[in-house]
C-alpha cells in the first residue's frame, strides 16, 4: 500500500486520510458546497479531532496563505472556534447550552465561527436535544464540527442534521512508519506497537516511546494467562485496577498541578500563597473537574486492558480457526497455541463475550474492581458467573 501523501498546512498533521482532508479542503474553499453540520468518525486514534481543528484553521482563515490565523486556530487561541474537549464520563447539558449560546454569535475576526465538539458520543438523549436546532438552523456563518467513533453513537435526530464524513483505519505497517518518523523509535519497537495498539496512532506512540507502558501491557496479560481459581482471579484483577490507577495518576497529576497554577496566577494568587475566601469556589470547581476527569481517565485506562485482552483472546480464536498469521499479540504464540489447543472454540466464545459485556458495564458506572473481578473468574471457569 503507498504511503499516504502529504496535505499542504494546515493540513499536514492530518495523516492517512487523503479523501477526508480534500473533501473538507473543498468544502472550506467553496461554499456552495459547504455543510453547516459535519460529523466526522472514524476509530480511536484515528484523527478524528486532528482533522476537525484543521478544517476550523481553513474554514476561519482568509485563504491558504493565512497561516498566521491558521496557526492560531491550532493553538486553541482564535476567538473564533469554540472546542469543547471533555475528559469526564459524559458532556453536560449546561456545557452544551454553552455551546448553542456561542454559536449564536457573528465572527469576530474570521471567515466563520467554527464549534467542535470532540467526543460527541458522550451526550445523553437530554445533552443532545440541546443542540437539536442549533445543528438544524445555525447562524449563516457557524459551522459545527462532531466528532465520534461511529455514527451509531449519536441519536438519529442529529445524525440527520449532519452531513457524515468517516475516516479511514490505517494499517499497522503505516502507523508503524508514522511513529518511526515522529520519533525516532526503532522501526521493529514501532510496529510491535502499532500491531498492539491496533493501529491507534496515539496509544501506539506511547507504547513505542515508553518502556513501562509496554512492560505493564505484557505484565497484564501474562497474569490474565496465569490465573487458575477464583483465588488468582480476585487478586489479578486487583493489581490490574491498582497499575491502572497508578497510570491515570501519572498522567493526569501533571496536568492538575498546571491548571491549578495557572487559575492561580489568573486570579493573582501567588505560589505558596494562602487561597483567599474569594477565590475558593473557582478553586473548588476546578478540583471537581479534574476528580471527574481523573474517574475518566481510570476507566479509559481500565477500558485499554480490556481491550488488549480482547485482541489476545481475539488471537486465540484465530489459532483455533488455523490462522496464525495474523496475530495481534505474536510475542505471546506459545502460550496462546497451548491455550487454544486446551480451549474449545465455544469457551474462547464465552471469555469474548464476557470481556464486551464487561466494557458496557464499566460504561454503566458499575464498580471496576468487581466488574474485572467477575470476568476473570469467566475466564477461568469457562462460565458466566
Amino acid at each position: 500500500m503507498p504511503s499516504p501523501t502529504v496535505a499542504p498546512f494546515p493540513w499536514s498533521d492530518v495523516w492517512g486520510q487523503d479523501a477526508a482532508v480534500e473533501a473538507l479542503r473543498h468544502a472550506a474553499s467553496d461554499p456552495a458546497s459547504l455543510s453547516h453540520a459535519w460529523l466526522i468518525t472514524g476509530p480511536p486514534g484515528s484523527g478524528r479531532s486532528t482533522l476537525a481543528y484543521a478544517f476550523a484553521a481553513a474554514l476561519i482563515a482568509e485563504g491558504p496563505e493565512d497561516e498566521r490565523t491558521m496557526r492560531q486556530v491550532l493553538a486553541g487561541t482564535h476567538p473564533d472556534v469554540t472546542a469543547l474537549r471533555t475528559d469526564k464520563l459524559i458532556i453536560t447539558i449546561a456545557e452544551a447550552r454553552a455551546l448553542v449560546e456561542r454559536s449564536y454569535f457573528a465572527p469576530s475576526a474570521g471567515r466563520y465561527r467554527v464549534i467542535v465538539v470532540e467526543d460527541a458520543d458522550r451526550m445523553v438523549e437530554r445533552t443532545s436535544n440541546v443542540l437539536l436546532k442549533a445543528l438544524e438552523e445555525p447562524p449563516e456563518r457557524t459551522v459545527w464540527v462532531l466528532c465520534a467513533p461511529s455514527e451509531a453513537d449519536l441519536l438519529p435526530t442529529i445524525r440527520s442534521r449532519v452531513r457524515p464524513l468517516r475516516l479511514r483505519e490505517p494499517d499497522v505497517a503505516d502507523v508503524a512508519r508514522l511513529i518511526t518518523a515522529r520519533t525516532g523509535t526503532d522501526p521493529v519497537v514501532a510496529e510491535q506497537a502499532a500491531r498492539h495498539a491496533q493501529r491507534h496512532i496515539g496509544m501506539a506512540q506511547r507504547l513505542a516511546t515508553d518502556e513501562s507502558a509496554r512492560r505493564r501491557r505484557d505484565d497484564s496479560l501474562r497474569a490474565v494467562l496465569a490465573v487458575r481459581g477464583v483465588s488468582d482471579a480476585v487478586e489479578v484483577a486487583g493489581r490490574i485496577i491498582q497499575t491502572a490507577t497508578d497510570d491515570a495518576k501519572a498522567l493526569t497529576a501533571e496536568r492538575d498541578a498546571a491548571e491549578r497554577a495557572a487559575l492561580l496566577r489568573t486570579v493573582g494568587v501567588a505560589e505558596g500563597q494562602a487561597v483567599p475566601p474569594a477565590v475558593r469556589a473557582q478553586v473548588s470547581a476546578l478540583e471537581d473537574d479534574q476528580r471527574k476527569r481523573a474517574t475518566r481517565s481510570l476507566r479509559d485506562g481500565i477500558d485499554r486492558v480490556l481491550t488488549d485482552l480482547q485482541s489476545m483472546f481475539r488471537d486465540v480464536m484465530m489459532l483455533q480457526y488455523g490462522r496464525g498469521d495474523d496475530l495481534i499479540n505474536r510475542e505471546l504464540s506459545t502460550e496462546l497455541s497451548a491455550l487454544a489447543a486446551a480451549w474449545p472454540v465455544e469457551r474462547t466464545l464465552v471469555v469474548l463475550d464476557a470481556i464486551a459485556d464487561t466494557r458496557e458495564s464499566l460504561e454503566r458506572n458499575v464498580a471496576p474492581l468487581l466488574a474485572l473481578e467477575s470476568l476473570l473468574v469467566t475466564v477461568t471457569s469457562g462460565r458466566t458467573p
